[in-house]
């Protein structure tokens, strides 16, 4: 089973995953966690020419193509054979991202978007998307405890973009049945239960 987790930056995502996975593995389940960008050696590469503040003169051609291309190892690296070994697959992040960030936020066409994705990842998309959605103003709260120096290229962008990042998720979520929006505003554990819930409802067939 293929389970991404998205959402703007500071929305707890990290927590959430790595909570599903415990919850998995005691289960019985072998379960890897993948991250993007990176993943696997060239795309950890990749992900530190994205995210570092040195390259601010970087172009959204640039920004979306090495996203992509990271993710392209990715799947054809890490991922594929995962799903082929019948491993529970839990990404912190994945394509939506890109559509999120780059489409809604950086305002590049979505036939491209979409064009770059049917290069990129082809036919695997997530059985499951865990939207963690949290206002932006609660992100810039949370970002309040980190110092600047910690932020990458990313998350010090401006308020405007994240709203464009946000409403663009919530979007997705509306028009595609495998996303499922939880409130980020809850508790860590009730969160929790909500996607251990949603888990075990797709596994029986229920929705």
């Amino acid at each position: 089973m293929f389970i991404s987790f998205e959402g703007i930056d500071f929305c707890g995502k990290s927590t959430q995953i790595k909570l599903l996975h415990q919850y998995l593995e005691n289960r019985g389940n072998i379960v890897k966690i993948i991250r993007e960008p990176g993943g696997t050696e060239i795309s950890e590469q990749v992900r530190t020419i994205l995210l570092s503040k040195k390259n601010n003169l970087m172009t959204l051609e640039t920004e979306i193509l090495l996203f992509s291309a990271s993710r392209s190892q990715l799947v054809r690296e890490k991922l594929r054979p995962y799903l082929d070994k019948g491993y529970y697959v839990i990404s912190d992040r994945f394509h939506d991202s890109t559509t999120a960030y780059q489409g809604y936020g950086r305002g590049i066409p979505f036939d491209t978007v979409k064009h770059i994705h049917q290069i990129s990842i082809g036919d695997t998309i997530p059985s499951i998307t865990f939207l963690i959605d949290i206002p932006v103003d609660e992100a810039a709260r949370r970002m309040g405890f980190i110092s600047n120096t910690e932020l990458d290229r990313i998350e010090v962008s401006k308020k405007t973009f994240f709203e464009n990042v946000r409403n663009g998720y919530l979007e997705m979520a509306r028009n595609e049945e495998r996303f499922r929006v939880i409130n980020g505003l809850l508790s860590i554990e009730s969160i929790h239960e909500k996607i251990v819930t949603e888990i075990d409802n797709y596994e029986k067939g229920k929705i």
